[in-house]
């Protein structure tokens, strides 16, 4: 008898058991499938059209690729100054699509083919990715006289620069170069100002020329590209950085040298389920004649 009472409750404890278990799964399977469902990408939301400030060297460059130079934006459009707020909005809104230097985007954000090509520095040097532009200094020639100039110049040129220039994403131009000589006898400074597309790769340059030359230090600051055309040719800063093909317009007193090319990237939310988009699709989205473009003519 004793045995048959503890035989049921051991059944009793088992089917307890076996309940909890189950309810436990059922309970889990449907969160995930409510986890799965809210996540789910909302086609039928118009795309918030993220663009940079006027006079930013990437919106120009980029608003010329695409078919819209000296266009303005769309009037829903969100702009953002600098890289960090395009960045920023991108990765907090998920309905956003925007453009920046390939050279800075961070792995919270998605970045999409152009006609079925990656923006790579492979296919950027190739000239396979459409979507890129050279980052240049815009200088005075005779501003070069002077030899700590001189000697920056000399190592924007040489192996080690193109080393730096690589390890940074960004393509270098210059093939065979050689290695940079250093000039014990070197003192001074330099100011350098401009675009910010450039300007994380410049202060990488800067970092490494001061370490070269213990006696020269290097300033670097944004402005963005027309702060660069501005400054060179007004002799504010012995090189202005621009991030755009160069305009003599801009400066009329000055030259350029090519530091290097970069990609721009189209970049969206990590949730976007978009993985390619053509030169059309970016055009119509971003001319300001069109109207609000929902997600669905695009995801389909």
């Amino acid at each position: 008898m004793i045995m048959e009472k503890r035989f049921g409750i051991m059944m009793k404890k088992l089917f307890i058991f076996t309940s909890l278990i189950v309810a436990f799964a059922f309970l889990t399977d449907s969160n995930l499938c409510n986890a799965s469902s809210s996540s789910k990408f909302d086609t039928s939301k118009n795309i918030s059209i993220v663009a940079r400030e006027d006079g930013s060297g990437t919106k120009s460059a980029f608003m010329e690729i695409i078919g819209l130079r000296g266009k303005p934006d769309p009037a829903n459009a969100i702009i953002q100054t600098g890289t960090a707020g395009i960045l920023a909005e991108v990765k907090g809104n998920p309905v956003a699509i925007a453009y920046e230097s390939l050279g800075y985007v961070t792995s919270d954000v998605k970045m999409l083919k152009v006609g079925g090509v990656e923006a790579t520095v492979a296919n950027i040097k190739s000239g396979a990715y459409k979507i890129s532009r050279p980052l240049s200094v815009v200088y005075k020639e005779p501003s070069l006289d002077n030899n700590v100039n001189k000697a920056f110049y000399t190592f924007l040129q040489s192996s080690d620069a193109q080393k730096i220039i690589s390890d940074n994403g960004y393509v270098s131009i210059v093939d065979n170069a050689t290695g940079y000589t250093i000039n014990g006898s070197l003192s001074g400074s330099i100011d350098i100002s401009g675009s910010t597309s450039l300007q994380p790769l410049m202060i990488e340059l800067a970092v490494a020329f001061e370490k070269l030359q213990a006696n020269v230090k290097v300033n670097v600051s944004g402005g963005g590209s027309g702060t660069g055309y501005k400054n060179a040719d007004n002799g504010i800063s012995a090189f202005g950085m621009i991030s755009e093909d160069f305009s003599l317009e801009k400066a009329p007193t000055c030259t350029h040298y090519v530091v290097s090319k970069d990609g721009i990237a189209v970049i969206v939310n990590k949730s976007n389920p978009l993985d390619n988009i053509t030169m059309e699709q970016l055009k119509n989205i971003y001319d300001e004649k069109n109207a609000a473009i929902k997600w669905d003519i695009l995801i389909k």
